[in-house]
C-alpha cells in the first residue's frame, strides 16, 4: 500500500494527461457540453435523467415512495444517462444541469418547465411539491434538513475520497486511504450515535433525510459499496445496520434502487422506467439480457 515516490506540485497546474483510474476518460477540468444531443421527453409530468449511483437512487426512491402514497402526479419517466460514455456532457443534459452530474430533473407539470439539479435540491422540490416526507413543524423541519445537508457535505468524503482511493485510483496509496477511511468511520459513528436515539435519522418519521443517507451509508453497511465492509469493520455500527435493513424493507426503496441500474443481478436492473408495470416486464432478465 506504500508508494515511495513523492510528488512536488508545479507552480501552475496544467492538464497534460488523463489522471488514470476508472474515470480517467470522462474527467476534465472544464465545464460545458462536448457534443450535441437532445434529451428524450416522455409522457409523464416528471422527467428524470439519471443512473443508479447512490445519488441517483435518492431521487428514484423518493418518486417511488410518493407513488406508494398515492400521489399520481409523481409519475415519471426515468431515462438512462451513461456517465461512463459521457452522456452527461451532451448539450441537452448540460442545459438541465450545467454541472454535468446525475441526477437531473425536469418538472413539466406547470405552465413552464422547471429544471432541478443536485439530488438534495430535487428531494426538497418533490417534498414541497407533494407535501410529503419533509416535516412542516419548524424544529422537525430543521432537524430533517440538517441531516439532509449533513449527507450532502459528508458523502464526498465517502465517494470521491475513500471510494476513489480505495477502489478506483490506479495506485493504492496509504496516506489518502487512511485519511478517508478515518473520516468515513467517524461519519459512521456520528450516524450510529444518532440512530441509537431514534428510529430514523431525523426522528421517529421516515423523511427525505433517510432517502438521501441510505444509498450511501446504508449501502456501505449492507456491503454494496466498494467491497469495503470488512476493511471498515461496518459490523460495529449496529444501529446503522438496523436502520439500513428497515429502510431496505420498504417496497418503494427496493423499486427505486432498481431504476436506471446497469449492474448486478439482471432481475434488479430496470434500465429505464416509464410505467409502474415496467418492474414486472422490463427488467434485464425479462428482456433476456444479462447486463
Amino acid at each position: 500500500m506504500n508508494d515511495s515516490s513523492e510528488y512536488t506540485p508545479p507552480k501552475v497546474w496544467t492538464w497534460e494527461k488523463p489522471s488514470g483510474g476508472t474515470f480517467a476518460s470522462i474527467n476534465r477540468p472544464i465545464a460545458g457540453p462536448t457534443h450535441d444531443k437532445e434529451l428524450p421527453v416522455g409522457k409523464h409530468p416528471l422527467q428524470l435523467y439519471s443512473l443508479a449511483t447512490p445519488n441517483g437512487q435518492k431521487v428514484t426512491i423518493m418518486l417511488e415512495e410518493l407513488l406508494e402514497l398515492g400521489h399520481s402526479g409523481a409519475e415519471y419517466d426515468a431515462w438512462l444517462i451513461k456517465i461512463g460514455e459521457g452522456d452527461q456532457f451532451g448539450s441537452g443534459f448540460v442545459s438541465v444541469n450545467p454541472n454535468s452530474k446525475i441526477p437531473a430533473l425536469m418538472d413539466r407539470s406547470g405552465p413552464q418547465p422547471i429544471r432541478v439539479f443536485e439530488s438534495g435540491a430535487i428531494l426538497i422540490h418533490l417534498a414541497e411539491k407533494f407535501g410529503a416526507f419533509l416535516p412542516t413543524e419548524p424544529a422537525a423541519r430543521a432537524e430533517c434538513l440538517s441531516w439532509l445537508f449533513w449527507q450532502m457535505g459528508s458523502a464526498p468524503f465517502l465517494g470521491g475520497g475513500f471510494g476513489h482511493f480505495y477502489a478506483y485510483a490506479p495506485t493504492k496509496l496509504e496516506y489518502p486511504i487512511n485519511r478517508y477511511a478515518m473520516e468515513v468511520k467517524r461519519q459512521l459513528d456520528v450516524l450510529d450515535r444518532r440512530l441509537a436515539e431514534s428510529a430514523f435519522v431525523a426522528g421517529d418519521a421516515y423523511t427525505i433525510a433517510d432517502m438521501a443517507i441510505w444509498p450511501w451509508y446504508g449501502g456501505l453497511v449492507m456491503g454494496w459499496l466498494y467491497n469495503a465492509g470488512e476493511f471498515l469493520s461496518v459490523q460495529d455500527y449496529k444501529n446503522v445496520r438496523r436502520w439500513a435493513e428497515a429502510v431496505f424493507a420498504r417496497p418503494a426503496v427496493k423499486r427505486g434502487r432498481m431504476v436506471n441500474r446497469t449492474y448486478g443481478d439482471p432481475s434488479e436492473q430496470l434500465h429505464e422506467r416509464h410505467d409502474a408495470g415496467d418492474f414486472a416486464t422490463k427488467t434485464q432478465d425479462k428482456l433476456g439480457k444479462t447486463g
